[in-house]
This record gives structure tokens, sequence and C-alpha cells, in this order.
């Protein structure tokens, strides 16, 4: 076998196992066979709800297995044609094969990103906090420029984008800014982002071009369905009226429509000025509210929560999950799984796939990287 042919096959078997770890492989085929039971039972209907999770949860895992076993058995022909055309000295046949492992290889790996997203919120729409940390001018031109990053990256999958709340900053920028994302596997997706982000530039507010470092935070959490029931206690919470602002003016209302909702057990603070109508907005507040809440309960419930933790904590040094440097070089690095680029630019405009599948791995993994942050 050529090298690069068992390299395409390294890279296929190393896709097949994390999608299998991902499923619990042997926990998966188990259920899949319960839930075919399930579905051959008359009464199954008799709960229409009930019968169409049982048919969801049946449909991703039979997907899944599916893809495993043709991926592998497809790798396993090739293979096998390879090994025939070096037997019989024929190159066309082997550099055949060879392009058909290539193609295998980026099959495995697109449908290991798709395995991966499994986790209980994983397809949901998704809201996205973006906050400026300290620095005035510097810390809030960079937290919009996180909003247009992720607002690129949602456009590029043909998510919807909704602005609920901002406020803008002093000088320039924004202070902070929730976004809903709405779309398959939004929530799946965009939950690697959480944390605090650092950018390294020659700021464009100082007269004197020197290097200035800032940092913005992400705070990622899903829509939760209405069958979802969270309990809160209205004597829990204060609720704040305010006038709407936007960037441009817009969004600006001349009456108090805009509101904010403080959860005192969890300091957990929403807000949402989308609508003109105080009612509406306090309405998706409280389903803001409530999907934080759901969220903090399913971060508590993981084991490799490192990220969500490092959200929560100062935005500043010794914090930051991936750092963007403009200046003296080009770069960005995801300071938990080691990912680069060369290309700033790019990531800026949305192109954040790769660092969210890395992120996703490393969740099943556990593996930790040790990374070294760049000046």
């Amino acid at each position: 076998m050529r090298a690069e042919g068992q390299a395409q096959i390294d890279r296929i078997e190393a896709a097949l196992a994390l999608v299998r770890r991902s499923l619990d492989w042997d926990r998966a085929l188990r259920r899949l066979d319960e839930l075919n039971a399930r579905v051959e039972d008359p009464t199954l209907w008799d709960d229409p709800k009930q019968a169409e999770a049982i048919m969801r949860e049946r449909r991703r895992l039979e997907g899944s297995i599916g893809t495993v076993n043709e991926i592998g058995q497809e790798m396993a022909d090739a293979i096998e044609f390879i090994e025939m055309g070096e037997a019989e000295g024929d190159d066309a046949v082997v550099e055949e094969g060879l392009a058909t492992l290539e193609k295998l290889a980026q099959r495995a790996d697109a449908d290991k990103v798709q395995a991966l997203l499994s986790g209980e919120a994983d397809a949901n729409d998704t809201y996205l906090e973006i906050h400026a940390g300290a620095g005035g001018t510097e810390s809030q031109d960079w937290a919009e420029m996180l909003q247009r990053m992720y607002t690129r990256w949602a456009e590029r999958r043909g998510y919807k984008v909704e602005l609920v709340d901002y406020h803008a900053g002093e000088q320039a920028g924004i202070k902070s800014a929730t976004l809903l994302l709405k779309g398959e596997n939004a929530y799946g997706y965009a939950k690697t982002e959480s944390g605090v982000h650092r950018l390294v530039r020659i700021s464009p507010y100082d007269s004197s071009a020197r290097r200035h470092t800032s940092f913005s935070s992400i705070w990622v959490y899903p829509v939760i369905d209405d069958d979802i029931d969270i309990d809160i206690n209205p004597a829990d919470l204060r609720i704040d009226t305010y006038r709407a602002s936007g960037a441009g003016g817009q969004h600006v209302n001349t009456t108090d429509s805009a509101v904010r909702i403080t959860h005192g057990p969890s300091g957990i603070i929403v807000a949402s000025q989308i609508d003109r109508s105080q009612h509406k907005n306090r309405e998706i507040a409280m389903n803001m509210l409530k999907a934080r809440l759901f969220e903090e309960e399913m971060r508590k419930r993981e084991e490799a929560a490192s990220a969500e933790h490092a959200s929560k904590t100062d935005i500043g040094w010794g914090h930051q999950i991936r750092s963007y440097v403009l200046q003296p070089y080009q770069m960005v690095k995801d300071l938990r799984t080691g990912v680069t680029s060369t290309s700033p630019d790019d990531v800026l405009d949305g192109e954040l796939d790769e660092f969210m599948a890395a992120a996703l791995a490393q969740r099943v993994t556990g593996e930790a990287v040790e990374v070294e942050d760049v000046e």
C-alpha cells in the first residue's frame, strides 16, 4: 500500500473510531434493536408525542450506524481494489482506488462531525451572547468584530440570524449583543465557542500605532422546546424595562419596550429588545432565561465542561480559548485543540468549522492538548 493510501486509511479509521466512541457503539446497537421492536408495537401511536420521539431517535441511530458500516465496507472494497491493481502492476486501477479512499476520507470527516452532534439539545436553535471585556473602545470594537464573525458563520450555513439585544459602545463597537441563530444543529456547532476570545492588533484608535490586546467573551445556550419544564419562582425575578437602542438607529423605540430579567439565585441576566411590544420582549426574555437555566443544568452533567467554565471567569488573561493575532504576524490559534489558521481574515469572515469540529471531537475523547498561546 502506498504511503498516501495508508494515510487516507488511517484518517478514515480515526474518524470511524471517534463516531463509534461518541455513539457508545455497543449500547447504540442494543438501543436500535429496542427501538425497532417498539416500532413494531401496534400501540406505539397511542401516544403520538412519544412515538415521534422514538421515531426520531431510531432514524438518528439507524443513520449513524448505517453510515459507519457503509464507509467501513467501501474502504475494505477500495483496499482490495488497490491491492489487486498493485499485484497486476496496473497503475490506473491503483490510482482509481486511491481516489476512492480520498473521497471516503472526506466523507468520513464530514459524517464524524454530524455524529458528534448527538447532545440533548444539539439540534436546536441557539442564543449567542457577546460581551466586551475591560478596555473601553478597544474591547467594544473587538466585540463588534465577533458579532460580525458569528453572523457571517451562521449565514454561511444558511441559518437565520436575529439580533435579540444590543448595547452600543460609547465611541465605537458594542458593549454587548445577543444573537438568535435559527437552523439545524445551530446549538450543537456553536456551543464549543463559549469562552474568552483574545485579539492582538495595531489599534486603529491609537495615534501612536501601538499593539493592543483586547478581550471579549462568548456565551452560547440553546433555545429549548416548549415541553421542557423549567420551574422558576416569580419571587426570584427582578424585571426592569428600558428604552430599546441599536446601531445606527436600528431597533430604537420611543417607549420603554425593552425588558431585562435578573434571576436572583443564579445571577443570570437576560434581555430582549427585538420587538416593539414590551409584552413580547418579556416573553422572549423569559424563554431566554429558561434556556440559560436548562443549559446550566446540562453543563453540570457534562464531564468535559472546561470551555463553559472558562466563559464564566474573568474576561482577560489566562482564560481565553482562542487568540486572534493580526500584528506583527497573522494567526488564529485555538488554545484547547491546537488548531491554527494563518488567515485571520477568513476566520473573522466566518470560517469557523474546523475549530468547531476539533472542539466537538475533543469533548468525546477528553484528550487535553498542551498548547502555547501566541503573542
